[in-house]
């Protein structure tokens, strides 16, 4: 195949006049794609990277660097030896036990690796060691090329009150409250009843959601303080902290930024991430529906100022909190490649992953501002092994019994760095995947988010898609009306699946009727023969009882062809299938409605597990005559759990507190009860309920901020 080099200004041509069909190559024939921008060959770049990450992103920056003809080393811990990124690399090299400060953080054992490899360059992905400037700086000393930006950047964004002020300087809008260390708990109450509150405490030091707390009075500023200090001092070594107004009501929007060696800066428009779970994002799409034109440039602008400030170079993204009447104020700045920037990369064309790359290599950008469109909408759900009962999301650990990807959809992209039979441990980030839909409208690529939720297999974890799909078919997500305080806000008791109206109920109902009917009749057969030659003429009317949460149905199941018919509630379904049971998929057509419904599990007794919108539902079919007989059966005595305290989520035992014959207190209704060790079973018992009460006050009905004042009146 002949090579043809594509100079700078042929490639602003080849962008806008054929940029869909680049962008569709990877949004919508996802089995076959790379990424959508172009690359010319006969630019140099380098030979080896060295990946210091895991998991999707690892993955993610494998696959450019594959497209770009570069050799690629992973870095692993001894559990992840079998991970897809290791197998997909042209090299691996373990860096220590599965413990992240021990493996994924351990600098020593990563710059060895880089010897041992020759890797001329390093790509952090994000988290880990990203925004390390120390690891920038050791990789300088080596000579190997970090793939971000230079350590001042990186410094001066890193650190929330340089950073702010940075941002003033460069005439960014920036939240009111105190530009410095607040040095102890008196100075954060004084410091909050000047701005107002309430206010927000955060660490100086932070991202992800950790050392943040809101204050509306002096007693949960103290409280704030301390409990920020800690948690600071504990994930990032630095327990400084600030205070700022707390902006009630925002929409999270960040505006992705590209710069190179150069003095060239572009904004790549926006992306709106205000549905959170503890400061943390669960479902973003790009372009956001409440900025208009005039604010979007007004934020890029004010977003590439920045960058320019601190002479940045490479892709980052600049997140700011904007109010109802849209005015905005940074927020931070991200100096790395962000969770969600495949949506980004679905409107504009661009592959953001190649374009760091090059910037690193010393290369200027190939675009300016003109060239950068808005084309289609597109959307990210974060699916994550977690469990969304339990205070939207929980981690939840397992191995991947089975696994399957929507990617036989149109318009559907899948990042992940997983496959079946893989294993979601203790020790990382329990994410899954990141799921991207995209359409030529919101609505196109709301629905196609709908299909691919639908058709995703998880199997052998607890997953959080019964949430992501109430979240993208919510009346006030479709209009747009969102804050970050939407999950709170539309849940207030807690996340509690979807709410079947009569109409689904019936066809809940009616297709598992099908299925336990589907069973009964291959069950009856060997390979589309008779089990026995003799047997009578198959059965054409089942008269069926279903038990559904506290209701009973009953239900008459008659049968043409693939096609069943079911009276249910003075109602009748036509329920048309291929009725493939051993796929774990099952597409079916009710009155001409198509759904697909997963059967997660059923057995001889008449249970079975439906996943139908997202959620699962329980059923019991019997027949007729078991069903009758059933109410003789002696019911199952649930398991006394008064006396146990079981974990919400997987950890580890770090310390035991307590020794034989220690005195431990408990606090309760104002009094306290002094117990030895031997006695504890018996008051817990009696205390359970109270304790269960407690417990789910803390894990599912509160913030964290209000779960600490659940604690304390315990």
């Amino acid at each position: 195949m002949a090579t043809y080099r594509v100079t700078p200004a042929l490639y602003r041509v080849l962008l806008t006049v054929k940029h869909v069909a680049f962008r569709s190559r990877w949004c919508i024939i996802a089995s076959r794609t790379q990424f959508s921008t172009v690359y010319d060959p006969s630019e140099k770049t380098f030979d080896k990277i060295l990946i210091a990450n895991r998991g999707e992103i690892a993955c993610r920056v494998i696959k450019t660097c594959k497209k770009m003809g570069i050799k690629t080393v992973a870095v692993h811990s001894d559990v992840d030896c079998s991970a897809v990124h290791v197998k997909m690399a042209d090299e691996a090299v373990c860096v220590g036990p599965a413990p992240t400060s021990k493996s994924y953080l351990n600098t020593d054992a990563i710059m060895e690796a880089i010897r041992k490899t020759g890797a001329q360059a390093v790509h952090p992905g994000y988290g880990f060691l990203s925004e390390n400037k120390e690891f920038a700086r050791r990789l300088a000393a080596e000579g190997v090329t970090f793939i971000g930006p230079d350590t001042h950047a990186i410094q001066a964004m890193g650190d929330k009150i340089e950073s702010k002020l940075i941002a003033k300087n460069a005439k960014v809008n920036t939240i009111p409250g105190f530009d410095g260390v607040v040095k102890d708990v008196d100075e954060a109450v004084r410091i909050a009843r000047e701005i107002g509150y309430p206010v927000m405490i955060k660490a100086s030091a932070g991202g992800g959601g950790k050392g943040m707390r809101i204050a509306c009075n002096d007693e949960e500023t103290r409280e704030g303080f301390r409990f920020s200090s800690q948690e600071a001092a504990s994930s990032f070594g630095d327990d400084r902290l600030l205070i700022e107004k707390f902006i009630d009501n925002p929409r999270h929007i960040e505006i992705q930024v590209l710069a190179d060696k150069h003095g060239n800066a572009l904004w790549l428009n926006e992306r709106e991430c205000s549905i959170q779970r503890r400061n943390q994002k669960v479902v973003e799409e790009a372009p956001s529906t409440f900025l208009d034109p005039e604010t979007r440039r007004a934020m890029g602008e004010q977003a590439v100022s920045l960058a320019k400030a601190v002479q940045y170079s490479s892709a980052g993204t600049v997140e700011f909190l904007v109010d109802s009447t849209r005015n905005f104020y940074f927020l931070e700045m991200n100096t790395r490649l962000q969770v969600e920037h495949p949506i980004t990369e679905c409107i504009t064309g661009l592959d953001l992953v190649q374009e760091m790359i090059r910037v690193a290599k010393g290369y200027s950008l190939h675009y300016k501002q003109a060239d950068i469109p808005i084309n289609g909408w597109a959307i990210e759900s974060r699916v994550y092994a977690e469990d969304p009962y339990k205070s939207f999301g929980l981690p939840s650990i397992g191995r991947l019994s089975q696994y399957q990807e929507p990617l036989g959809l149109p318009a559907v992209r899948v990042d992940s760095g997983i496959q079946e039979g893989s294993e979601i441990s203790i020790y990382y980030d329990p994410m899954i995947s990141k799921l991207v839909t995209y359409g030529s409208t919101r609505a196109e690529a709301l629905q196609r988010m709908e299909e691919a939720l639908d058709n995703y297999v998880i199997r052998g974890v607890t997953h959080n898609i019964p949430l992501l799909r109430e979240i993208i078919v919510h009346p006030l997500f479709v209009k747009g009306d969102i804050s970050t305080k939407f999950l709170t806000e539309v849940y207030p008791d807690g996340f509690k699946g979807h709410q079947l109206t009569d109409a689904e109920r019936r066809e809940l109902l009616a297709t598992a009727a099908c299925v336990f009917v589907a069973e009964q009749l291959r069950s009856q057969k060997f390979v589309g023969n008779l089990r026995v030659s003799t047997a009578q003429q198959v059965q054409k009317r089942w008269e069926l009882s279903l038990k559904l949460d506290k209701g009973i149905y009953a239900v008459t199941v008659s049968r043409s062809g693939l096609t069943y018919t079911v009276e249910l509630d003075g109602k009748r379904l036509d329920v048309t299938s291929e009725w493939n049971l051993a796929s774990a998929l099952l597409p079916v057509t009710i009155n001409g409605t198509q759904r697909t419904m997963q059967c997660l599990s059923r057995d001889a007794s008449g249970d079975m597990s439906l996943q139908y919108l997202g959620t699962v539902y329980k059923v019991q079919v019997l027949s007729k005559l078991a069903a009758e007989l059933s109410r003789h059966m002696p019911e199952k005595v649930p398991e006394d759990t008064s006396s146990i305290l079981r974990s919400p989520m997987p950890g580890t035992v770090v310390t035991v507190s307590v020794k034989p014959g220690d005195e431990i207190c408990l606090f309760s209704g104002g009094s306290i009860i002094t117990l030895r060790p031997w006695e504890l079973p018996v008051v817990t018992s009696a205390l359970g309920k109270h304790l269960r009460r407690k417990i789910d006050c803390l894990n599912q009905r509160f913030h964290p901020q209000q779960s600490k004042r659940c604690i304390s009146k315990f």
